[in-house]
C-alpha cells in the first residue's frame, strides 16, 4: 500500500532525481530538448535541500512511497506566488515516476497535500500546467477549473502555461476522499 509522508531533508536527492526524471518524461514532447536539459541533478539537489531545510512562503512538501518504502513521487506548495488571482494556495511541483501513474498514487498525494494545506489555513488552490500537457486532465478530473493562460520562459524557449484552480479546498479534499 503506498504511503504519503512529510518530506524530510534526507529525501532531497531522491526528490531531485524524481523531479528531473519526471520532468524529462512529462515534457519530452512539449518542450525543446535544449530547454528540457537546462538543469542538473546537482542544481535540483541544492534546490530541494534548501526547500526542505528552510521552507519559505509557508511551503509544505510530501513524498509518496511504494509498497517497498521507496520514494516514487512528491508534491510541494504554499502561498500563491503571483497574487494576481483570488487563490491563497498553490501547488509548486507535483511529480510521480511514470510507472506509478494511473494507479491512484497521484490522487493519494493530492489528498494528503490538500488536507495539509487546509490544516495550514489555506482555503483555495492554484496549479500551473503547460497548456498542452496531457496531465492537466488529472486536475480537471478532480474539479479544477481553468483560470488563465500566460507565457512562461523555460531555458531559452517561451511556452504557454494555464493556471487551474479549486476555489474551495475543502470541496477538493472531499472529492478525493
Amino acid at each position: 500500500m503506498p504511503r504519503v509522508r512529510g518530506a524530510r531533508f534526507e529525501d532531497a536527492e531522491t526528490i531531485a532525481e524524481i523531479h528531473i526524471k519526471s520532468w524529462k518524461s512529462t515534457y519530452k514532447d512539449l518542450i525543446d530538448e535544449k530547454d528540457l536539459s537546462n538543469t542538473t541533478l546537482e542544481h535540483r539537489i541544492t534546490l530541494w535541500e534548501t526547500v526542505l531545510r528552510t521552507p519559505v512562503n509557508g511551503q509544505i512538501a510530501y513524498v509518496i512511497e511504494n509498497e517497498n518504502g521507496e520514494v516514487v513521487g512528491f508534491v510541494s506548495g504554499g502561498k500563491e506566488r503571483t497574487k494576481h488571482y483570488n487563490f491563497d494556495g498553490e501547488i509548486y511541483a507535483i511529480y510521480l515516476l511514470d510507472e506509478y501513474q494511473g494507479q491512484g498514487y497521484g490522487k493519494r498525494m493530492l489528498k494528503v497535500f490538500a488536507d495539509g494545506m487546509i490544516e495550514a489555513g489555506y482555503s483555495s488552490l492554484l496549479v500551473w500546467v503547460l497548456t498542452h500537457n496531457p496531465s492537466r486532465q488529472f486536475y480537471i478530473k478532480y474539479g479544477a477549473d481553468p483560470i488563465e493562460a500566460e507565457k512562461v520562459t523555460i531555458g531559452q524557449g517561451t511556452y504557454e502555461e494555464t493556471a487551474y484552480g479549486w476555489k474551495d479546498l475543502n470541496q477538493l479534499a472531499q472529492t478525493l476522499s
